[in-house]
């Protein structure tokens, strides 16, 4: 085995490992396929084993593959912090928005602090929509955010690195007098008939409000009117419990008191989310929250699409592995 494996190498297999997809993977590196492809057969020849199994509609770690990913993120761990230590990086707080205290942003956050020592920062930030909070990444105010990434407008989102990392089950708050809230699980033929709050009018969630409309459209569910943005959990719950809405909402939800959280099924609608930062971003954090989120994904099964799932335009039709 060559001793002198290139860094470069390390950090291809490590993508196309943490992406499962050679196009995503090159994309995340700003290579060719074609190269990303050469460096991984010259990474096998080197190491003697075959690292990932591929076929026309997946790829998969081998073996070998499984045993050298935990070796590679090391390496590549300790090349950054070197290179951190004497470009100043490491003492740049990365700026990264969770959205909410209780939220898959906030899970991976969490994860990835575990990973880095003392001498790298990551700073939460809470907006409360991606539409929001992608303004603020590409004017350098933030550096990593979580959500929707396809209902962004796609000129936006064309500036943008995004990387989907979990299939949220969307759920419903009902008071807990309501008719349906005694149910495990609510169908949305159910829900005809009755008006839900989905964030309309707040500009900086726009791609909240219209996974709602695509959900609600031909199921007789109503929209609640325009309302103007609501910032903090106290101020939310305040006016929620005043106008006694019900909120389409995602299973990862802050807890409303005198509400019940229900999931929604037949069929089971799922909110895709997505970890996004800027492109010209390179960061120790950054690599930590990629490997958190793969490690979180992989560990609860979060790119799993349940049996009669349902998805937004234009996630419906994307294949995540293949």
């Amino acid at each position: 085995m060559n001793r002198d494996i290139e860094p470069r190498l390390l950090r291809a297999f490590t993508a196309v490992a943490d992406e499962l997809h050679f196009t995503r993977a090159a994309a995340r590196l700003y290579v060719a396929q074609q190269a990303l492809s050469r460096d991984i057969r010259r990474l096998e020849r080197e190491l003697g084993a075959e690292l990932f199994v591929r076929t026309t509609r997946q790829v998969a770690l081998t073996a070998a593959g499984e045993r050298l990913l935990p070796y590679a993120r090391r390496v590549l761990q300790a090349q950054d912090d070197l290179a951190a230590v004497f470009s100043g990086a490491e003492r740049r707080p990365l700026l990264v928005d969770v959205g909410a205290p209780v939220s898959t942003g906030s899970q991976v956050l969490t994860e990835a602090r575990r990973r880095l020592g003392p001498e790298t920062e990551l700073v939460a930030r809470f907006h409360s929509g991606l539409a929001g909070a992608a303004a603020e990444l590409l004017a350098g105010r933030l550096d990593v955010s979580f959500g929707r990434a396809h209902g962004l407008d796609p000129a936006l989102l064309a500036r943008l690195e995004h990387r989907l990392i979990r299939y949220e089950r969307i759920a419903v708050v009902l008071r807990e007098d309501h008719p349906l809230a005694g149910l495990e699980e609510i169908p949305l033929a159910a829900l005809a008939g009755e008006t839900l709050y989905a964030a309309a009018g707040n500009p900086t969630t726009t791609e909240w409000t219209d996974l709602a409309a695509q959900l609600f459209a031909g199921r007789g569910i109503a929209m609640a009117e325009p309302f103007p943005e609501i910032e903090g959990d106290e101020e939310f719950i305040r006016v929620v419990t005043k106008r006694r809405w019900s909120v389409l909402a995602s299973e990862v939800f802050i807890h409303l008191p005198g509400t019940v959280l229900r999931p929604l099924t037949d069929p089971v609608p799922l909110s895709p989310v997505s970890l996004l930062w800027r492109r010209d971003l390179r960061h120790p954090g950054l690599d930590a929250l990629h490997a958190a989120a793969h490690t979180l994904a992989t560990a609860s099964d979060w790119l799993t699409r349940p049996p009669g799932a349902w998805l937004p335009r234009p996630e419906a039709g994307v294949m995540i592995r293949d």
